[in-house]
């Protein structure tokens, strides 16, 4: 059993919902899962694994996603790590992989992540503030596929043992 935290970085609440799938889907693999927004995150040294997620926005994760990769880089990379994104407003993550943005693909290698996925997102139809109300009349739904997400995240339960 490995002892992981899931960090995410969410501004509207989606993303750290697919947090809490990945948690969840990491105990049913019999993991313990620490699931911490990664502005609460403060030591990682405690764990065996980490899976750092963020929102993307304008193709770049969430800043707490960073600061947290950013924080933390030296010990992330002695560790088992893997990211994880969530944004498309649309199909595509559950039809096809879609790789990491330019932004996230630096996370990868400078954290030596052992993998990536990216998911859909969700953008509710009265969603405040700008871009995400102009955004919200053509493009709102909820295009997370949790089964695709619980997959993943028990891949992840079986390559650490």
């Amino acid at each position: 059993m490995a002892r992981v935290l899931v960090a995410y970085g969410s501004k509207m609440g989606a993303t750290a919902e697919i947090a809490e799938w990945i948690g969840q889907a990491l105990r049913e693999e019999g993991h313990q899962a620490d699931v911490v927004a990664a502005a609460d995150a403060r030591d990682v040294r405690e764990h065996d694994a980490v899976i750092l997620g963020g929102a993307l926005y304008a193709r770049r994760w969430h800043k707490d996603a960073r600061r947290f990769a950013l924080r933390h880089a030296a010990t992330l990379r002695a560790l088992s790590v893997w990211l994880f994104s969530s944004g498309p407003l649309d199909g595509s993550a559950a039809e096809e992989d879609i790789p990491p943005t330019p932004n996230v693909a630096r996370w990868c290698v400078r954290l030596e992540a052992l993998g990536h996925a990216t998911f859909g997102g969700r953008l509710a139809p009265d969603a405040a503030g700008f871009p995400a109300s102009a955004m919200a009349r053509t493009m709102a739904g909820d295009f997370r596929d949790r089964g695709q997400i619980t997959a993943w995240a028990k891949a992840v339960g079986r390559e650490l043992g």
